[in-house]
């Protein structure tokens, strides 16, 4: 009996622990269950959440023969496979991922699920419990008010919150129910409730306000209770001046939120503490904040235990009600932002008694904590950047150039300590964060400063890494983790483009990375958040802005398909990584009103509307060439879609639509007797060939002319974004996996590998280091290097035929000057290995397929023997003669 009891408790361990840890426990069956794309998330809105597993197997060609789902809310009946939400009963299928569809979920309520796997030999293999919990499921079941204080938006000081309850009785479980126009952060009895940063997330407030669930039954005492709450403005209230008119956002306002603490005892009963007029507001230690440039702090201000019970707020004044920014208060199911990694200082120069510059060693997007001790009143500013003048001085120039701001009250990239001369004073902002590698602090009072006083803390949304490049080339290595340096500093809850300058959404360089971003991280419930941007921002017409969110700058004459593609190309990328078309169904008819208005104005099958391509080394490309390729693109991928979803109607529409525009751009730029498009620059041929629009029997001619253009320049870059993205892809997929290789790995001007060879920790926005304008140093426009590793020494490619892995196209290259590699990509079906070693005249090339997957080996040109090999879930060896 006991070691029964011991089984079942091992088997309900997945309720509130990480179930990657947990599956050690499984040899054999299903593992790391998931809702949404999360662990046992809290929070869920929908009636049909999505229920994924992966199956553990090693064995040669192992697979699901059958699956069996059930859903309660009861964790032991799940346990005995007794399912009275669902029970899909035993299905003869290798889904590894379904939508529940059982009896109608309940609101705030926790749900209970497994997954019974049979596996090649028909023996049922079950997983341990996991768990999901709705949320409000809807607008009335709220049962706080939005409260904000009694200032404007141009008041600096943030509003604090607070209120004090008794608890009587023993808690079961408590949950705090947060909505926020702005940022909040939110505390009980003295403690910052979780380690999430910057909630909740931008979107266009007035459209769509997300909320966030926090389990706070550790947070609770029996007795005297309080709750806090602070405001940042954030992108809500944009109080500085830039550029993109953000302080004339039609939603600005003073922040404010809503609260509902739910609180479940052990006897049944429950209780619901929530925002009204009762809670009391003040100022506090944070004096300004402002997401765009610092946070000033007044340590003298701070008023300890404010957020305790016990505490006198006999001073603190009533609070004004709200009316809800939007009618859609929807749930965050997105990994959290934090603070993922720590850097001290690996140099400190010291100028004068009151000028100390920290090199943090990596360029990143992040905040700095401080502790300090001085003279009362002492007034600390600590700028950020990314540059250093030659006297070793902080140079923001390169990234101050869009600020409109009053730069001496409110300094870019800058936060303001007042000391309050008491104590050793910490500060750390809550409400900001800055792109940087370099830390100046001056003091307008002598202060003892050293390596010790300062920590740096790289943030970004906290994607699981599920991609690995190792091979014996030190800059592929460096270019691998360059690229992933800059993606994650460009990733807050939505892709940006530089985490200084601008923090905005730009969508092109969304789309440009994309592939990078799914070979090497987990970021699909990232993306389904931008992708609800994007459908929150079009215009009826169908037209979108190319910085997403926005507060209405970005409808412009140049927003056109080379950016805003990304209604299209994302949901599409994630349907190939993952198998999940629920983002690309969500997104079908936005795509298609999209598609609809560019076919208006372009009648011909050809357009102009786009940016082209930016920032090229020297050669400027045709812009109705570009842009009408990505036409092309995308009524291809919606006409793909339309197949997907039996639209039959629609597949015909627009699949001879992106035969109309095939069949325009090559009427008009295609040179068939030389194979040249346009000018012939190298963006000019390879965005055709990449993109698919070159017809079959010219390719080999297109190809060739690219490959010259290359030897032209020695192998060297003339691109700018789109050639950047199309470049290597087109190369490597055209017979020319040499040169694509060659150009990967040049460390001369213009190349990625320069930026490394003079220092780069993260990858630029331009190819010129003494460029005078587009200069951020932390940029991710030109990220696709980062994916194309994966593509061509890994080989590794989604099948468009079986998407998400199930099956695996392999077509590794095994190039000049590189003898060994390694690329390991966690598919949803579990981990892919391509690895080889080469010789003089071998290469002995090890692949790993997972479990309830096959692939399909393509040998490149180089080796001897043609013939496409199949192969089954496994560890396999060949053994390959180079030619």
């Amino acid at each position: 009996m006991e070691k029964t009891r011991k089984i079942l408790l091992l088997l309900v361990l997945g309720l509130s622990g990480n179930l990657y840890g947990e599956s050690s426990l499984i040899s054999r069956g299903p593992i790391e269950l998931k809702c949404e794309h999360l662990i046992n998330p809290i929070g869920i809105d929908l009636q049909n959440p999505r229920l994924i597993w992966m199956l553990r197997d090693d064995r040669q060609g192992a697979k699901q023969t059958a699956y069996q789902v059930f859903v309660g809310t009861d964790s032991m009946e799940i346990v005995h496979n007794q399912g009275k939400c669902w029970d899909t009963g035993k299905r003869s299928k290798a889904d590894i991922l379904i939508s529940y569809a059982g009896q109608k979920l309940n609101p705030q309520t926790r749900y209970f699920w497994k997954v019974i796997v049979w596996d090649k030999d028909g023996k049922p293999q079950p997983s341990a419990v996991a768990a999901f919990e709705t949320g409000m499921m809807g607008s009335n079941n709220w049962k706080g008010s939005w409260i904000s204080d009694h200032h404007d938006i141009h008041h600096k000081e943030a509003p604090y919150f607070r209120k004090q309850f008794e608890i009587e009785k023993t808690i079961k479980s408590a949950r705090a129910y947060i909505a926020a126009a702005g940022l909040y952060e939110l505390s009980m009895n003295g403690k910052r409730v979780g380690d999430h940063r910057l909630d909740p997330m931008y979107t266009r407030f007035d459209r769509r306000t997300l909320y966030v669930v926090h389990d706070v039954t550790a947070y609770l005492q029996s007795g005297a209770n309080a709750v806090g709450v602070v405001l940042g403005n954030g992108w809500y209230n944009h109080q500085p001046l830039a550029v993109w008119n953000f302080h004339n956002a039609p939603w600005r306002a003073r922040p404010t939120f809503c609260l509902d603490l739910r609180i479940i005892y052990t006897d049944g009963t429950e209780e619901t503490i929530v925002s009204e007029r009762d809670w009391k507001t003040s100022s506090g230690p944070i004096i300004s904040n402002n997401i765009y440039t610092g946070e000033h702090y007044d340590a003298r201000l701070e008023q300890e235990g404010w957020d305790e019970p016990g505490f006198d707020d006999a001073k603190w004044h009533g609070i004004q009600y709200r009316s809800a920014p939007s009618k859609h208060i929807v749930s965050q199911q997105v990994v959290p932002v934090r603070l993922v990694r720590t850097y001290n200082a690996i140099s400190l120069k010291k100028f004068d008694e009151k000028t100390y510059v920290f090199d943090m060693g990596q360029n990143m997007a992040g905040v700095t904590h401080l502790k300090v001790k001085g003279i009362e009143g002492t007034v600390l500013k600590i700028k950020h950047g990314e540059r250093l003048y030659e006297d070793g001085r902080l140079d923001m120039s390169n990234i101050d150039v869009y600020y409109r701001g009053d730069k001496e009250k409110d300094p870019f990239q800058t936060d303001v300590v007042i000391l309050s001369g008491k104590k050793e004073d910490e500060f750390m902002p809550k409400f900001n964060y800055k792109g940087f590698r370099y830390v100046e602090i001056t003091s307008s009072n002598p202060i003892a400063l050293d390596e010790s006083n300062l920590i740096a803390y790289f943030m970004h949304s906290d994607v699981d890494p599920v991609g690995e490049v190792r091979t014996s080339s030190k800059l592929v290595n460096d270019l691998w983790k360059v690229t992933n340096n800059a993606y994650l500093s460009n990733l807050m809850g939505y892709p940006t483009d530089c985490p200084q300058r601008e923090k905005n959404g730009w969508t092109g360089d969304g789309h440009l990375a994309i592939e990078t971003a799914l070979y090497n991280f987990n970021g699909i419930t990232v993306y389904e958040k931008w992708l609800a941007d994007h459908r929150d921002e079009q215009q009826p017409n169908g037209v979108l802005p190319d910085i997403i969110p926005t507060g209405g700058w970005g409808y412009g004459t140049a927003n056109g398909l080379d950016w805003t593609s990304t209604i299209a190309i994302i949901p599409w990328q994630v349907y190939m990584f993952s198998g999940d078309s629920r983002l690309l169904a969500d997104c079908y008819e936005n795509i298609k009103r999209y598609i609809d208005y560019v076919d208006r104005i372009s009648p011909d099958g050809l357009t102009t509307f786009g940016r082209g391509d930016w920032v090229p080394v020297k050669s400027g490309s045709n812009i109705e060439l570009t842009s009408s390729v990505y036409f092309y693109v995308d009524a291809t991928i919606l006409a793909s879609a339309a197949e997907l979803f039996g639209r039959v109607d629609d597949y015909k529409k627009y699949d001879a639509l992106r035969k109309k525009i095939k069949q325009a751009v090559n009427s008009k730029f295609l040179n068939t007797e030389s194979g040249i498009y346009a000018d012939g620059t190298q963006t000019e041929l390879s965005v055709p060939l990449h993109w698919g629009i070159v017809p079959e029997n010219i390719k080999a001619k297109v190809a060739a002319n690219l490959n010259e253009k290359l030897a032209e320049t020695d192998f060297h870059l003339d691109v700018g974004v789109l050639g950047a993205k199309a470049l290597l892809n087109a190369l490597n997929s055209n017979g020319y996996g040499e040169t694509a290789y060659k150009v990967a790995v040049q460390n001369t001007y213009p190349s990625w590998g320069w930026w490394v060879v003079n220092g780069a920790t993260t990858l630029l926005e331009n190819w010129d280091l003494d460029a005078k304008r587009d200069i951020s140093d932390n940029h991710m426009m030109f990220g696709e290097i980062g994916g194309w590793f994966f593509k061509s020494i890994g080989g590794i490619m989604p099948d468009p035929d079986q998407p998400g892995f199930k099956n695996i196209l392999l077509r590794p290259i095994f190039p000049t000057g590189l003898d060994q590699s390694e690329v390991t990509h966690r598919s949803p079906y579990g981990n892919i290995v391509s690895s080889w070693k080469k010789t003089k005249k071998t290469v002995v090339y090890d692949i790993q397929i997972p479990a309830n997957s096959t692939a399909k080996f393509y040998p490149p040109e180089n080796v001897e023997g043609n013939e496409p090999i199949d192969l089954v879930a496994g560890k396999h060896r060949l053994n390959l003669k180079l030619k």
